[in-house]
């Protein structure tokens, strides 16, 4: 997965008001945990033991 992207991801179809889909297993690509960097921010997503996802800044 590209972790730097000039722009942002839009699905096939979707215009920019609409939300944006994108699969865990996508996002995560085998992994069970990403680094989120919103702004100055970095958030940590994982994926937990029962298979939920948990959002820790």
């Amino acid at each position: 997965m590209n972790a730097h992207r000039e722009r942002p991801l839009q699905a096939k179809g979707a215009t920019p008001a609409s939300p944006v889909s994108v699969s865990s297993a996508t996002l995560f690509d085998g992994k069970r945990e990403i680094i989120i960097e919103h702004g100055a921010e970095r958030y940590r997503l994982q994926i937990t033991a029962s298979n939920k996802l948990i959002l820790i800044k």
